[in-house]
């Protein structure tokens, strides 16, 4: 992220690159509104025509800390902006200190505006359900492997199932305490959907 003085008054900006092959993704937070370039297109958005804001987390298998959030225009057009930038074929790097200051900065010109955005935090709560509802019966499955490697007493396979079971809570257990869905307020950013 980087902060200037430009001709239009204090200007914030950050970019990232969403793939290796493409232009990087760049935002500038301006006097008048959310400056975007993706690719070819570009466009400001009055922060007082930012309808909805929703933050995340969303990590991947190459950056398991990744935080993201989507931005709705009233008329309808969205853009996101991530935590982590490609830098190799191999190497996808986090943004965490840029993209922390560009969201905080970002919510406080909209609350200065006097927007009226929706702010909502995690998953949908259809989605959110559904992972839910997932992990129950994944929870019911591992429970009865777990009951019938006893009785049969096949303890090597109790104790891979007890790792495994580790490892899922511990993986799967942060993202779904994170993403739980939510409201919040310009001022009550939620500190686990950002890095």
């Amino acid at each position: 992220m980087q902060v200037s003085d430009g001709q239009s008054g204090l200007v914030t900006s950050y970019a990232y690159k969403a793939s290796l092959i493409r232009s990087a993704h760049r935002f500038e937070l301006t006097e008048a509104g959310l400056s975007w370039h993706i690719g070819g297109r570009s466009g400001v958005w009055r922060y007082d025509e930012i309808g909805a804001i929703r933050l995340s987390f969303r990590p991947v298998s190459m950056q398991q800390h990744r935080f993201r959030a989507d931005i709705s225009h009233i008329n309808g057009g969205r853009i996101a902006i991530l935590s982590t930038s490609w830098q190799t074929a191999a190497l996808m790097a986090p943004q965490d200190n840029g993209f922390r200051q560009f969201i905080v900065e970002l919510h406080a010109r909209m609350a200065m505006s006097g927007s009226r955005a929706e702010l909502t935090a995690g998953l949908g709560v259809r989605t959110y359900a559904a992972v839910l509802a997932f992990m129950a019966m994944l929870a019911a499955a591992m429970a009865a492997l777990l009951i019938r490697a006893l009785l049969i007493g096949e303890f090597a396979g109790v104790l891979f199932i007890l790792g495994f079971a580790g490892l899922f809570a511990w993986q799967v257990g942060g993202f779904v305490r994170r993403n739980r869905p939510r409201r919040y307020s310009f001022d009550q950013l939620p500190r686990s959907l950002l890095p």
